[in-house]
């Protein structure tokens, strides 16, 4: 007879691993167009997520509990298994995008013991209410943005005007940044996202040396 436990405890397994073989939307031809011969997977970008709170929480003073923060982390992106890596662009509100992510992780976790621990952290990421749950938001983006950045400093991101036929181009809020004078990707990307970190000096400072930092030197 089979052992009910290993069963369950693969079947998320096998679940989850998949995020391995899932491309991050927003490098595709669609969307930013990395030109690199191989993108970040979705399971990279949580690994990513991962090193960088272990990075921070070692250099700065936050009073976070970080093994919960890495526990966010690991399952922030669970639900893309099933509905995938919806962007910004895809003219879904956040509560939208929100409801069907969650519906897809309650049944991604299935009937795992612990569960209802799972449900409960991603429902604390999600509200970015405490400390953990900021702390690990802020992560999220900014791993986003480093990629971002990293993939601009080795040469792979396509020029400002190469992207005018691209879905991102339609948003008005990119059109504006561009028209504003940024001059790459990368500045498009921190014009957009600099306000997301107005509450953290540490995230704020970490952000502004990603800007003036060529990764590709490291």
């Amino acid at each position: 007879m089979k052992d009910q436990r290993c069963e369950k405890a693969m079947n998320f397994y096998l679940l989850a691993t998949k995020l391995k073989n899932k491309i991050r939307s927003g490098w595709d031809e669609k969307h930013w167009h990395v030109t690199s011969d191989r993108v970040e997977s979705v399971a990279e970008h949580i690994y990513g997520t991962c090193i960088l709170a272990i990075s921070i929480d070692s250099e700065f003073k936050f009073d976070i509990d970080l093994n919960k923060v890495l526990k966010m982390l690991v399952i922030h992106e669970l639900g893309e298994v099933i509905i995938g890596d919806i962007t910004p662009f895809e003219k879904i509100t956040r509560e939208e995008k929100e409801k069907i992510e969650h519906e897809a992780f309650v049944k991604i976790v299935g009937d795992l013991i612990k569960k209802e621990e799972l449900i409960s952290l991603i429902e604390e990421f999600n509200k970015r209410e405490t400390k953990e749950a900021k702390f690990a938001y802020y992560c999220d983006k900014l791993e986003a943005d480093l990629q971002c950045k990293v993939y601009q400093d080795e040469g792979y991101q396509k020029t400002i005007e190469e992207h005018k036929t691209r879905v991102v181009y339609q948003d008005e809020r990119i059109k504006r940044i561009v028209d504003n004078g940024a001059k790459n990707v990368f500045e498009v990307w921190y014009e957009a996202d600099k306000n997301i970190f107005k509450d953290s000096k540490e995230f704020t400072s970490i952000f502004n040396y990603i800007k003036e930092t060529n990764t590709n030197k490291k």
